[in-house]
């Protein structure tokens, strides 16, 4: 008798403490909730994106402005009738101005006033090109043998991004002076290629990559094995 209560003694701690050591229903869909709420991050080291303040909006977009027309803080400032320091709070976004003062801004950069609103406002891009659908560029003084397919494009910023699918076909020639604003990226697919910038060489294969200032002469200086596909990614400011 007494090994059976201890025997049921024994059964009941061990239930207990299994109990213990398992995760209840409610803390498994506690945690579960937890995860979806996380916030994860890429690996990039671009700030993040948070809800963006009318006050700060509006003030981006006043200096974009005057910049554009190569104003001077103090010289909109005059133009608009406000002080330099008031001009300087309103591009900070670390005050919201009165629509009379917005009035006066808009006469004195000459644009409408619903143009302070447009990046508050402003639609995030969104560019998706199916497979073998994208835009084929043929311009003046493309080479031969060179074919350009733009696989999206952006609507609106200050940087325009251009990501073309390059191809070079088995007649292609080599041409290593092409020259233009703004940064290039290159990811090659398929061939092989000899690759100038400037006056250093670079061997590409699959897989290797190149990130360089496309001021500088650039373009393939040898073509080793053809035809040849790359990815290239072409960045500059929006004129």
């Amino acid at each position: 008798m007494a090994r059976t209560k201890l025997s049921s003694k024994l059964l009941k701690e061990r239930a207990s403490a299994r109990q213990r050591t398992r995760p209840s229903r409610g803390g498994a869909t506690h945690g579960n909730a937890a995860a979806k709420n996380e916030t994860y991050a890429t690996g990039s080291n671009a700030p993040t994106t948070g809800e963006l303040q009318l006050e700060v909006s509006i003030g981006r977009r006043v200096r974009l402005l005057r910049q554009r027309l190569q104003l001077t803080a103090t010289e909109l400032a005059t133009e608009a009738g406000l002080s330099a320091g008031m001009l300087s709070k309103i591009e900070n976004g670390g005050t919201s101005p009165s629509l009379s003062t917005l009035k006066a801004l808009a006469r004195a950069l000459n644009v409408p006033l619903t143009s302070f609103f447009a990046d508050f406002e402003e639609r995030r891009d969104c560019s998706y090109v199916r497979v073998g659908q994208g835009v084929l560029i043929d311009r003046r003084g493309t080479k031969s043998g060179h074919r350009y397919e733009l696989l999206g494009h952006s609507l609106s910023g200050d940087i325009v991004v251009e990501p073309y699918l390059i191809t070079l076909s088995e007649d292609a020639v080599p041409y290593a002076l092409f020259q233009h604003d703004g940064v290039e990226f290159i990811y090659m697919l398929t061939g092989k290629v000899i690759y100038r910038h400037a006056d250093k060489l670079y061997p590409m294969s699959p897989g290797d990559a190149l990130f360089f200032d496309a001021a500088a002469p650039h373009g393939p200086e040898e073509l080793i094995q053809q035809p040849m596909t790359y990815l290239s990614i072409i960045i500059y400011p929006r004129p």
